[in-house]
């Protein structure tokens, strides 16, 4: 089976106590495929500008995602700086260049239109949308949004939601849609828009998943010593996820709770340096020991 995964693909510019880079190959699509692809073959659906470096477009074809439906089009690729520093739970956000972003229309071939697992990531709703009316018989989609689009397009995100089996957020993006501080009481608010399960993601704090019919599952995070970047954690937790559930072919109990594992562990990864550094170097052998640590560190009697 194959994911298609619609979001951005950019040049980030981060700083944290550990250093700063500048222009690093990022976006939440960039960020979902680096795990999904150990799981299953990744699509994958963005635009860049004609600025966009061809060393990063041959990069990402090693990896073997199909790029086929990746627009390079006459502008400015998005771009994204941030900054931060404390505890490294968010960043400042002290720029943002949408450049072609600002009238992408997706396009993909008629094959793609028939794949069945899509992963929606952080993207202006209206893109998202415009994505999933292209999609033939969908049966596992996810999406993900962000503050902004809470904030500026609230309705339309709304809307989208009815057509989603499973909505991805963190906790403040969480509580802002919903408008409730409990998390449990956030999940059930978010679901009553039409999603089935509805995943928070609360950082160090691990991740809350819920669904409508009353499962609830919690796993904390892995302990991480060295935080160097997080930028994009969440876009490779989805990956992880989404990945699993994909290859999986099936969703229950069993299946959801490994594929948050997955997840959790494929972000600890991600946190441990800048952009993609440390996973574009990930295997599947890397997942599975550190999930077999995972669990040892959690299991008791």
């Amino acid at each position: 089976m194959s994911i298609i995964v619609l979001g951005t693909v950019a040049l980030d510019t981060v700083k944290t106590p550990f250093g700063k880079r500048k222009e690093l190959l990022g976006g939440s699509a960039a960020h979902f495929s680096m795990t999904a692809r150990l799981f299953d073959k990744v699509n994958l659906i963005a635009i860049v500008g004609n600025d966009f470096p061809q060393e990063h477009l041959a990069f990402l074809r090693s990896k073997r995602l199909n790029l086929s439906s990746l627009i390079v089009d006459a502008g400015k690729t998005f771009r994204w700086e941030g900054e931060y520093s404390g505890d490294l739970n968010s960043a400042l956000t002290l720029n943002t260049e949408l450049g072609v972003l600002s009238a992408f229309k997706p396009q993909i071939s008629e094959s793609q239109r028939k794949i069945e697992n899509i992963f929606l990531a952080n993207v202006d709703p209206d893109i998202q949308e415009h994505l999933l009316h292209k999609m033939l018989s969908p049966k596992l989609i996810g999406l993900d949004s962000m503050n902004y689009w809470i904030n500026t397009k609230r309705k339309k995100l709304i809307k989208l939601l009815k057509h989603i089996d499973i909505y991805v957020a963190n906790d403040q993006e969480s509580r802002d849609l919903s408008g409730e501080n409990n998390l449990i009481k956030a999940a059930k608010c978010l679901s009553s828009f039409g999603p089935k399960m509805v995943l928070i993601k609360k950082g160090e704090h691990g991740v809350l998943f819920y669904t409508r019919n009353g499962f609830i599952f919690s796993l904390p995070a892995y302990p991480v010593e060295k935080v160097v970047d997080p930028t994009g954690a969440g876009d490779t937790f989805a990956g992880g996820f989404m990945g699993y559930l994909a290859k999986a072919g099936k969703i229950n109990s069993s299946t959801i709770k490994k594929a948050l594992a997955y997840g959790t562990v494929a972000a600890s990864f991600n946190v441990e340096d800048f952009g993609l550094h440390r996973t574009s170097r990930l295997t599947r052998l890397d997942l599975e020991r550190r999930l077999t640590e995972f669990k040892n560190c959690f299991s008791f009697s």
